[in-house]
């Protein structure tokens, strides 16, 4: 259940202890954290990703050196063959230089495929490790980060953003790496043969460079909207699609125009892939046609020269040369598209980076404390919570001044009208959220100083949106408890009255509920997720409107199972239905943030306050027959 009057949130600093950091949008503060970053920095930040595997990118360097080496020793073969061994008829030679140039093939292709497999392996280490570190900063982001945050956005930038990114880690790099020693190697070769052949072929090289920076600019800034576009996709699918999004859009009438306003996202998406695919595509065509044509010029070149008298140059040369023009081709051509195709991927490393620059506002302390075993008392001492952490905002605090505290084993309801910020009070002892004023302790520790871990075994939580994962009864309820005996299933699944249903399934505890649990009532559901919370046997538990959105008939199975859960744990209960917390050894009224009364049950009557109008009201809402 989302936190009462849940606005877009950033958690302030608490105190000098606690201090809590700014919890940027993945549009917002990360954008302004790797945006605005020079290039090269963020080119530096790249090349990290590949430091830890520098030793295999050092192997493909030097299979890369030698690939170029022996391509390049292949005109000089041809030269000697036409201007040495057919003239003078050597026929040994002939076959030693022919074996040369098919041994120099036979090199190339056995130097190429050791060094595919070496690159693509490390360039898919490198994306594993981009989706896991994007996927840990996520596990570790606060609940509000989510609450202002599409699940198509997040699924987009690990999916879409990080799989655009394989040709570039895969291949690009050794492609730069190859071409560039290529085009090295081969004009030094081409200056041995004849300089003056040389200048001419490199003459327009600097345009053709400046041509392809402007070109990456620009696939750069359409790769950034595309990859917007296809999160904005992905986020409309994710959401209409689902269990919950179909039902919807049924039971509203609005297939078709769901579907008009996906052709539309699609249509658009249509639009930025074509530009992406055909900017700077003429510009880049005329330059290949300018090099295919070089050879032709050489050879005018050459001709001409002759002709009027000028440096003499063998048919070998002029052929060696042409044929290590036409090697320079392909890896210069290739080398300036690779410099497009980079430029266009730091738009997608920035989108990333954006994700693993989000900072965490939730975080353990350096020497957390743990605890081996938890009482369960919980205190609230002069807690203040607000949603933006300003206090110069109108509004208000969520929770002002809260002084509360559960004995261990003991239980406290918590009611209120709506927006009261009862399951924010509930939020902050599992730290879902931090206070920004006060503090909340477990067994008297500060819940910011307790470890994750001691944290996740002490506090339980059961809310009215149960969550149940796409996969069987047994694997839901060990989510729980990986290590749980069959037996241990069954007598979590017995004290919250699920046992019996389970049972008589045709595929028991086999059972796959579906997506988020619909093969399941609202009832079962939460039984399960109880079970669930049986098998964890926490100390300490919060109850978040679990019966709400129940019948009556169903709330009483539900709450009997509740009660099971409940003995010998301290219980927070914040509940709407007051039916369900009468029993409970205190019971608070909560009312725009602050404490409006507290005491049990039959004293609250008594006082005929705002407790007593909840259970006017209550009576008044109870079902007649």
């Amino acid at each position: 259940m989302h936190p009462d009057n849940e606005p877009s949130w950033t958690p302030p600093a608490a105190d000098s202890k606690h201090t809590a950091g700014r919890a940027g949008s993945p549009g917002n503060a990360g954008r302004a954290d790797s945006a605005d970053k020079p290039q090269p920095r963020q080119v530096r930040r790249i090349l990290k990703l590949f430091r830890p595997y520098r030793g295999r990118l050092a192997v493909v360097g030097l299979l890369v050196g030698a690939s170029s080496l022996v391509g390049v020793a292949t005109p000089f073969l041809l030269k000697a063959i036409l201007d040495v061994a057919i003239p003078e008829g050597r026929i040994g030679l002939l076959s030693l230089l022919a074996l040369g140039m098919i041994l120099s093939a036979m090199l190339s292709g056995v130097f190429g495929v050791l060094q595919t497999l070496i690159s693509t392996t490390v360039g898919q280490r490198v994306m594993h490790d981009l989706r896991t570190a994007v996927y840990g900063r996520l596990q570790r982001m606060s609940l509000a980060f989510f609450t202002r945050t599409r699940t198509g956005e997040v699924q987009s930038r690990i999916a879409n953003d990080i799989g655009g990114m394989q040709a570039t880690v895969t291949s690009t790099a050794t492609s730069l790496v190859s071409n560039l020693t290529s085009v090295v190697a081969t004009i030094v070769a081409m200056i041995a043969l004849d300089w003056r052949l040389t200048a001419v072929s490199l003459l327009l090289l600097p345009v053709f460079v400046w041509i392809s920076r402007r070109v990456g600019k620009e696939r750069k800034k359409i790769t950034t909207q595309r990859q917007k576009q296809m999160a904005a996709m992905a986020a409309t699918v994710t959401e209409s699609l689902s269990v919950s999004g179909i039902l919807l859009g049924r039971t509203m009438g609005r297939s078709d125009s769901l579907t008009t306003a996906f052709s539309d996202e699609s249509e658009r998406l249509v639009d930025l892939e074509v530009r992406s695919n055909m900017a700077g595509r003429w510009r880049m065509a005329v330059i290949g046609i300018v090099m295919a044509a070089m050879p032709a010029v050489i050879y005018w070149a050459a001709g001409t020269a002759l002709q009027l008298g000028g440096p003499q140059v063998s048919i070998g040369t002029i052929v060696a040369f042409v044929s290590l023009q036409q090697g320079l081709f392909r890896p210069a051509v290739s080398l300036l598209s690779t410099g497009v195709q980079i430029q266009a991927s730091l738009a997608l490393f920035q989108r990333i980076f954006e994700y693993l620059d989000l900072p965490i506002d939730i975080t353990e302390r350096k020497d957390p404390v743990h605890l081996d075993a938890v009482k369960g008392e919980v205190r609230f001492e002069n807690v203040e919570f607000r949603y933006d952490g300003d206090e110069g905002k109108s509004g208000g605090p969520i929770l002002d001044g809260i002084d509360l505290t559960v004995p261990a084993g003991g239980s406290l309801a918590v009611v209120g009208p709506t927006g009261a910020g009862k399951s924010t009070l509930g939020h902050l002892v599992p730290r879902l959220y931090d206070v920004t004023g006060g503090r909340v302790t477990l067994d008297g520790v500060d819940v910011r100083d307790l470890d994750f871990d001691t944290l996740a075994r002490a506090v339980g939580v059961v809310s009215q949106e149960t969550y149940l994962f796409h996969a069987s009864v047994a694997d839901n309820l060990r989510f729980a408890k990986p290590d749980a005996t069959d037996e241990e299933l069954r007598g979590a699944a017995k004290a919250a009255q699920i046992h019996d249903h389970i049972a008589a399934l045709p595929d028991g505890y086999d059972t796959v509920v579906g997506e988020r649990g619909h093969r399941f009532s609202g009832g079962e559901k939460q039984r399960l997720a109880i079970a669930r919370t049986i098998l964890r046997d926490p100390p300490v538990l919060i109850l978040d409107e679990a019966t709400s959105a129940l019948d009556t008939r169903t709330e009483h199975a539900v709450q009997e199972a509740i009660d099971a859960l409940s003995a010998n744990r301290t219980t927070v209960t914040i509940a709407h239905r007051l039916s369900t917390v009468r029993g409970a050894d205190q019971i608070v009224v909560l009312d725009a943030g602050s404490v409006a009364e507290r005491g049990t049950h039959e004293e609250l009557l008594e006082r005929d306050g705002p407790y007593a109008a909840l259970v006017r009201r209550d009576a008044q809402l109870e079902p007649t027959v």
